[in-house]
């Protein structure tokens, strides 16, 4: 997004970032002499392999001095951004130019280019590799971290993470009683109905194996194979994640529904309720009931499994409960646009978690299965939020790697205050 002058200074004076890029242009007559166009392309696909950002040309990158280009030079400038951009770069990348004027030390306008570069639905590939921005480095990209970025992205007709062979797993490692409410009990050879629904694949030397979904939905213990496949959860005392105030911790385990009745166990038991008679007793709990199960179903729905060693943390303080969920978001999809927009990064699952039934013992949630598919989580964790607290949830990215949902909690009556009985939602 185009900067205003006086905005595009103060983040040059604050130096590059992970969506900043500066750099000082020389010319040999009508010739770009300096930077090499090569480490240029190289910048540019860093930047749409991150979260996008900007190439500010004409600033010096290492005094942050506002050098300026030749006016009669912006033309040719643009030229060769543009070519970069789409012949040194595979696949091309699509930018923005803005011309601007901002003023040097000495006080004097210099005319600079902004080049903005939104984060891209592709994986670009610049002359010397792969690269992504971190911190205010671009850095090659080692093979795990560019199988995820391509898996992100779903470029090149991959195979999707949560349809690949999980090595060592059989078609005896799947419970019947969690598959078969997905193939129904008339099925005469299952593995082949299974198989159709992308629960088991033959790797690579022809060996039929149960895939990441399978293993996830149907396996008994998951985590056996995909260690990163459960949900931390732990309960403080006060406002601060200190394990000296730990009051209560589990770490769930278990089929993916399985794991939503019992993140959704470990809250109920952990918050408070106020009860008050108006004239007669009405519970008031911390937490919106629908607001948490639509934030645990989402995250154990879109989080990234292909992240080794990454788990779901729920962590319950005093004041509020926050729900880490592995994973940069899914294609173009921005914390901005969530309320507004839905974007699913495991296909497969989601539709599984739409067939799994609500268990009796959940409460009115507004529909009969774990999941509907139609995008109304967030809108309704962000609502029924704001009602009971009055405070609108929070959601935010840590080097796009992870999101942190916090959600504030109400604050109760004078009435006293109890814990709720260690039963479901």
């Amino acid at each position: 997004m185009r900067d205003r002058p006086r905005e595009l200074l103060h983040k040059i004076r604050l130096g590059e970032d992970t969506s900043l890029e500066l750099k000082a242009v020389t010319f040999r007559g009508d010739r770009l002499q300096g930077p090499r166009r090569k480490d240029l392309a190289n910048e540019i696909a860093a930047i749409a392999n991150t979260a996008g950002g900007s190439l500010v040309l004409g600033v010096d990158d290492k005094t942050r001095e506002i050098l300026g280009i030749p006016r009669d030079k912006l033309d040719l400038t643009e030229s060769v951004i543009f070519e970069i951009c789409n012949d040194s770069i595979e696949p091309p990348v699509a930018f923005h130019s803005y011309r601007t004027e901002i003023f040097d030390s000495a006080g004097n306008a210099q005319a600079v280019l902004q080049i903005d570069i939104p984060r891209s639905l592709f994986v670009h590939k610049s002359p010397d590799g792969y690269f992504r921005r971190q911190g205010s480095s671009k850095r090659e990209m080692p093979g795990d971290a560019l199988a995820r970025l391509f898996q992100q992205r779903s470029q090149a007709r991959l195979i999707r993470f949560e349809e690949q062979a999980v090595p060592g797993t059989s078609f005896a490692d799947l419970e019947s009683s969690k598959w078969k409410p997905f193939v129904g009990d008339r099925v005469e050879v299952p593995e082949l109905t299974l198989q159709k629904l992308s629960l088991l694949r033959e790797d690579e030397n022809g060996v039929e194996r149960a895939t990441v979904a399978g293993v996830l939905m149907c396996a008994p213990n998951p985590e056996r194979w995909l260690p990163g496949a459960v949900i931390t959860a732990v309960r403080y005392r006060g406002i601060r994640r200190d394990s000296n105030y730990q009051l209560d911790a589990q770490e769930i385990v278990g089929p993916l529904d399985r794991q939503i009745e019992d993140a959704l166990l470990f809250v109920g038991r952990n918050m408070s309720v106020a009860a008050t008679k108006k004239p007669e007793r009405t519970d008031v709990p911390q937490y919106s009931e629908r607001a948490i199960f639509e934030a645990i179903v989402n995250a154990i729905a879109h989080r990234d499994y292909s992240i080794a060693g990454s788990k779901i943390r729920l962590f319950m303080f005093d004041d509020r409960l926050e729900l880490y969920s592995p994973g940069a978001l899914p294609n173009t999809l921005t914390v901005e646009s969530m309320e507004l927009r839905q974007s699913t990064r495991n296909e497969l699952v989601a539709s599984l978690l739409a067939k799994c039934p609500l268990p009796n013992h959940v409460g009115n949630m507004g529909r009969t299965f774990l999941m509907d598919k139609r995008g109304e989580g967030v809108p309704i964790i962000q609502e029924e939020s704001r009602q009971l607290s009055g405070r609108v949830p929070t959601y935010e990215i840590f080097d796009e790697a992870e999101l942190r949902l916090t959600i504030w909690a109400a604050k109760l009556p004078s009435a006293p205050t109890e814990p709720m009985e260690p039963t479901i939602f």
